[in-house]
């Protein structure tokens, strides 16, 4: 297999050192003949650990080439591998100018090509510009049809700045975006002596799969500074805190909660937010970060409210009030807050839940219900069924297997999930909306 990388830069110059070896014969493009006279003396132009042996010996045994010459690379290339650079603009958008620039010359390229050519983005991009930009300036370009001449595809990198030739070699997993299967095959074959399992999905998911990654590495490193920072001003060793922190690795270092959905309420996350929020008030520290999490929460409740005001809708039912399925707790439960929110702005909302039972509350949870519900009794109804008579719109706030029988067996013309378990019977009805209330603006 024949590779053409284009881009000799800190992506682009492991890509094709990595990627070489017996049978994928890779040429480096970049139209910098210093980084093209580097990598043909055997030397890596990017600095990086270990880079500079790996470049040497693909050099050596005739796997690894590199020129400015683009037609020169992609003659009998299979695969064109876009490792350009996407920098910020001033306003923070992504200069697509290279990417652009590349696949112009692809595109130029094929015009007289007789072959077929897997043309992938390895570079950070928008969701939307491997279809968009990528897929046009190639069709327009060459005169030919994505898909049937050449196939396009995304394939995020996840290579870390002093570590890259390890990460190269052990990713997490393998992303292929693409809804091309010969594009699938040909990268499924180019990748399949990296021992990492190879997850197919689309190419927007693929693209933006990157920047989720990057943003949640962002959030980790400002989340244990903002804890440094406040646990500093109480006398606490935060080091010692985190090192205990990372242990657990059930909920916090986990996939636990990392699930689009609904917003978080219970009797601790809220209450305990708040306390850090004033503690670090208390002692002149700004923690953005934390207190962002406050605010974006609570837009989640209110976007949902604005969804149904903008459709005009009247009569909701709730199914599900309670703050965890499997328990009576009310103390806030993001579906309180939205129950009262829904009452307030005039809607007819019925409840049910499975668990809950006005009769049954006392305590704190009576309490609390009493200040922001009191009217929950008259709102309450015995079974899902009922509550969804006459509703124009049904919230599923409980995946319980009473709400998934009632919502199979009578489809809501709409129905939004905001619990995302609800099964693929349900989620086939064509009422079903996931999380796209969410988008409101």
């Amino acid at each position: 297999m024949k590779i053409a990388v284009f881009g000799l830069g800190y992506v682009g110059t492991v890509s094709a050192a990595c990627l070489s070896g017996d049978d994928r014969r890779v040429v480096g493009v970049d139209p910098d003949p210093t980084k093209v006279g580097i990598i043909a003396s055997g030397r890596s132009p990017v600095v990086e650990p270990d880079i500079d042996d790996v470049v040497r010996n693909a050099r050596d045994q005739g796997w690894l080439t590199a020129t400015t010459d683009s037609v020169e690379a992609l003659q009998g290339a299979d695969v064109a591998l876009l490792c350009v650079g996407t920098p910020s603009r001033l306003n923070g958008s992504t200069d697509l100018k290279y990417i652009e620039r590349a696949s112009a010359e692809i595109g130029e390229y094929l015009r007289t090509a007789d072959h077929h050519l897997v043309v992938v983005v390895r570079s950070t991009v928008p969701p939307g510009t491997v279809e968009g930009l990528v897929a046009t300036t190639l069709a327009k370009e060459s005169g030919k049809q994505a898909g049937v001449d050449f196939s396009v595809a995304m394939c995020p990198e996840f290579l870390r700045e002093g570590s890259s030739v390890k990460d190269f070699f052990e990713p997490p997993f393998t992303v292929i975006g693409s809804h091309d299967e010969r594009a699938i095959k040909i990268l499924s074959d180019l990748f399949s002596f990296i021992p990492a399992e190879i997850n197919v999905v689309s190419v927007n998911t693929a693209e933006a799969l990157k920047y989720a990654c990057n943003a949640f590495h962002a959030v980790k490193v400002s989340f244990a500074n903002e804890l440094g920072r406040l646990y500093a001003s109480l006398g606490i060793d935060s080091r010692e805190v985190m090192e205990l922190f990372v242990k657990d690795t059930r909920l916090n270092v986990s996939r636990a909660y990392l699930r689009p959905g609904f917003a978080f309420g219970g009797s601790c996350l809220p209450k305990d937010l708040r306390s850090l929020l004033y503690m670090a008030r208390a002692n002149s520290v700004d923690v953005p970060l934390l207190a962002g999490t406050m605010s974006t929460n609570d837009i989640i409740i209110r976007n949902l409210v604005k969804e149904l005001a903008s459709m005009g809708t009247r009569k909701v039912a709730l199914l599900g009030i309670s703050f965890k399925p499997q328990t009576d707790d009310l103390r806030e439960s993001p579906y309180v807050e939205l129950a009262e929110a829904l009452v307030g702005k005039g809607f007819d909302l019925t409840v049910y839940d499975p668990i809950v039972r006005p009769e049954k509350l006392f305590g704190a949870n009576l309490a609390y219900v009493q200040h922001h519900l009191p009217h929950l009794q008259k709102l309450l109804v015995d079974d899902p069924a009922s509550a969804m008579v006459g509703a124009d719109v049904v919230l599923a706030a409980s995946p319980h297997a009473d709400v998934k029988a009632a919502l199979t067996a009578n489809p809501p013309a709409l129905l939004f999930d905001l619990v995302g378990s609800l099964g693929d019977e349900v989620e086939a009805n064509p009422g079903y909306r996931g999380i796209s209330w969410s988008l409101t603006k």
